[in-house]
C-alpha cells in the first residue's frame, strides 16, 4: 500500500495532473449540484471514446509528423514528443503541458456546445475527455517509471508502450489500449517487428517539410 501511495504522490507532484483532477472534480460537483449528473451521464462515455480516438490519431499523425521548418513549430514538436523519445525516463517531458492541453480542451468544449446547445451535455462530454486524459497520463506515467502494474492488463500495456519507445516508433501508437493499432495496421507481435534505428531520434525518421 505504501508503494501505491508513493506512486500516486509522484503522479500528483506534477501540476498538470493536479489541475486536471481539480477540473474533473469541479465539473462533477457542478453537474451534481444542478441535479444534472444522472441525466447527462450517458454522454460521459462518448467523451471518453473521443479522447481515445484522438490519443491514437494525434500520436501517430501529429506527434510523429515530420519536423517543421518554422523554429516555433520545431520547438513545439521537440517539447511535445521528440524529446520524450530521446529521453523517455525524464518525467518533465512525459506529461502533456497545461499550456497545450487547456486550449485544446477549450476548443473541444466549444465544438460540443455548438453541436449540443446544452451546457450540461457539454460538461459531460468534457468530463469524459478529462477522465480518459487522466487515465492516459497515469498509464503513460506507470510505463516510464520503475514500477510493476498490479493487473495483467497493466503489465501488458506497459510492455506494449515500451516496445514503441525501444523497438519501433512506427508501431504500437496506442498508449492506453491497442484497439486502433489493430484496426489501422500498426500492431505487430514483438518478435515480428523490425528494430528501428531511429526509435530514439524520431525526427530523423522523416524528412523535414
Amino acid at each position: 500500500m505504501k508503494e501505491e501511495d508513493s506512486l500516486i504522490a509522484g503522479f500528483f507532484r506534477h501540476p498538470s495532473n493536479v489541475v486536471l483532477a481539480v477540473v474533473v472534480t469541479g465539473i462533477g460537483l457542478v453537474l451534481f449540484e444542478q441535479r444534472q449528473l444522472i441525466a447527462v451521464l450517458p454522454f460521459v462515455a462518448p467523451g471518453m471514446l473521443v479522447f481515445f480516438c484522438v490519443e491514437y490519431v494525434s500520436h501517430r499523425f501529429l506527434l510523429h509528423a515530420a519536423p517543421r521548418p518554422e523554429p516555433s513549430l520545431s520547438r513545439l514538436q521537440r517539447r511535445l514528443h521528440y524529446d520524450h523519445h530521446r529521453e523517455p525516463d525524464i518525467l518533465e517531458l512525459l506529461f502533456v503541458p497545461l499550456w497545450f492541453s487547456l486550449p485544446n480542451l477549450t476548443v473541444y468544449a466549444a465544438l460540443y456546445f455548438l453541436l449540443s446547445r446544452s451546457v450540461p451535455v457539454t460538461l459531460a462530454l468534457v468530463l469524459g475527455n478529462l477522465i480518459s486524459f487522466l487515465y492516459y497520463e497515469w498509464v503513460h506515467y506507470i510505463a516510464h517509471i520503475p514500477a510493476t502494474p498490479r493487473t495483467p492488463w497493466g503489465r501488458w500495456m506497459k510492455k506494449y508502450h515500451l516496445l514503441h519507445h525501444y523497438k519501433n516508433e512506427g508501431l504500437w501508437f496506442g498508449v492506453t489500449n491497442p484497439s486502433l493499432d489493430l484496426l489501422c495496421g500498426t500492431y505487430r507481435r514483438a518478435v515480428m517487428a523490425e528494430k528501428s534505428s531511429t526509435v530514439r531520434n524520431i525526427d530523423s525518421a522523416r524528412k523535414p517539410l
